[in-house]
């Protein structure tokens, strides 16, 4: 397992003096001031009174809030936040490994057919943004959190429009700060976000402590168990599997280049976060739908057929077994797809090289031992990234300590994961520094 190093404080303090590092620092910043204030503006039309006190509308945006700031509580020109981006950028991924054409930009065009591949998947942003917004419109004005006074199409309509273009700003801020900030600005305004929640998270449990000290051991037992999810994240999210490669020996004139041994890392969580936010996306939906069917106004049978899956498949243990199933296949899917964990494509590149594994064949061979490698270090991590998804539900459900479960797996897993990619941007800049001063001397 490679080992994190954590910044001194002399690489603190160097930050502000490696070249151009402060004014990245500083325009991420200012990004993320301007999306922190498009949080708090409301759209038209939104009945605040019936918002605090629609039990429905909570169920909907509980999870999924955590990803916008609260935007989505708020129902504010940020509420479908990066979601729609990042929907659009993992399927284009999707069918740019299944799809010959799009396989061909991604891999043979170069910059140019991955900025064609960048516009796409913006055009399916605003696709997916408008189907987002008018199905959450729809659903608010049922509940009756949106109002319906004036004129109710021209103002829907103009709802959805506002929707899907503070999604659209969302993902410019995004691309902004990865081009010209710190990078990763998806990861980033997502961790944003989840940080933001942290306030209101922490002032639900002192007054549900203030009011009974007796769940003072629960709230003990749940952060106990916070701060274990956390060690395993980290552990995850730094394991690696390092397959030894041996570079074939060039003679040129006198000297003998390579014959230096190395290694091809393949990581125990390849996917990160992105099984568990699949996961939770397709339990959600079917409990949205089921929310919406499961109205007074609804006919017996689909009142008891919607009642008898949110009551006994989609609650309780067996909705953390359907989760933790769909966590695993997921993650050998996600594994499956990604351009650096393909066996043949690694092998055939090794052999092209004149590199190989110590004792193991070129071709066929090869790519079957990196295949059975490949499926242990996808099965371990499939199985440790469905238990740390599961131990902070677990503890909340056997405590019944609900005011911190915002701060679950995923949460951890994502700002984990970003304060890591943080902590290493950092340190890349800190060394071009250096390198630069080496290169003045």
């Amino acid at each position: 397992m490679a080992k994190m190093k954590m910044p001194t404080t002399e690489d603190v303090a160097g930050m502000w003096q490696a070249s151009g590092l402060k004014e990245k620092l500083l325009f991420t910043f200012a990004m993320i001031a301007v999306f922190r204030f498009g949080v708090q503006i409301p759209i038209f039309g939104i009945n605040n009174a019936a918002l605090l006190t629609s039990g429905a509308a909570k169920e909907l945006v509980g999870f999924l809030d955590i990803f916008t700031g609260g935007a989505l509580g708020k129902v504010s020109i940020f509420a479908l936040g990066i979601g729609p981006y990042i929907t659009a950028s993992i399927i284009m991924q999707l069918l740019a490994a299944a799809v010959p054409s799009l396989e061909k930009l991604q891999k043979e065009e170069g910059e140019a057919g991955r900025r064609k591949l960048s516009q796409y998947t913006r055009y399916f942003t605003v696709v997916l943004a408008i189907f987002q917004s008018t199905v959450f419109l729809t659903y608010l004005h049922r509940v009756g959190v949106l109002s319906s006074d004036g004129i109710p199409i021209l103002g829907f309509i103009g709802s959805i429009i506002t929707l899907t273009a503070g999604t659209l700003l969302i993902m410019w801020l995004a691309e902004l700060i990865t081009d010209s900030g710190i990078g990763n600005g998806a990861s980033l305004l997502i961790f944003v976000g989840i940080i933001s929640r942290m306030p209101s998270y922490f002032g639900a449990t002192g007054q549900l402590i203030g009011g009974n000290t007796g769940m003072v051991f629960s709230l003990l037992l749940v952060v106990a168990v916070l701060l274990f999810t956390l060690v395993l994240i980290v552990i995850m999210q730094e394991a690696m599997r390092k397959v030894v490669i041996i570079n074939a020996k060039r003679q040129v004139g006198n000297k003998v280049y390579g014959g230096i041994s190395t290694h091809i890392p393949f990581k125990l969580n390849p996917g990160g976060v992105m099984p568990i936010i699949f996961a939770v996306a397709i339990l959600i939906f079917p409990s949205t739908i089921l929310g919406v069917l499961n109205r007074p106004d609804s006919p017996a049978v689909v009142k008891s057929i919607a009642e008898f899956i949110m009551n006994y498949v989609l609650n309780g243990y067996s909705y953390y077994f359907i989760y933790f199933v769909l966590i695993v296949a997921l993650t050998f899917f996600y594994a499956s797809i990604m351009p650096n964990m393909q066996p043949k494509e690694i092998a055939n590149n090794l052999k092209k090289h004149g590199s190989s594994i110590p004792g193991i064949k070129p071709g066929k061979p090869t790519a079957d031992a990196l295949e059975k490698i490949l499926g242990r270090v996808t099965f371990i991590g499939a199985l440790g990234l469905g238990v740390i998804a599961l131990v902070p539900g677990i503890a909340t459900e056997i405590t019944h300590f609900t005011t911190l479960q915002g701060i679950g797996s995923t949460s951890l897993i994502i700002m984990v994961g970003v304060a890591l990619d943080f902590i290493n941007q950092i340190k890349t800049h800190l060394l071009a520094r250096q390198y630069e001063g080496f290169l003045k001397q």
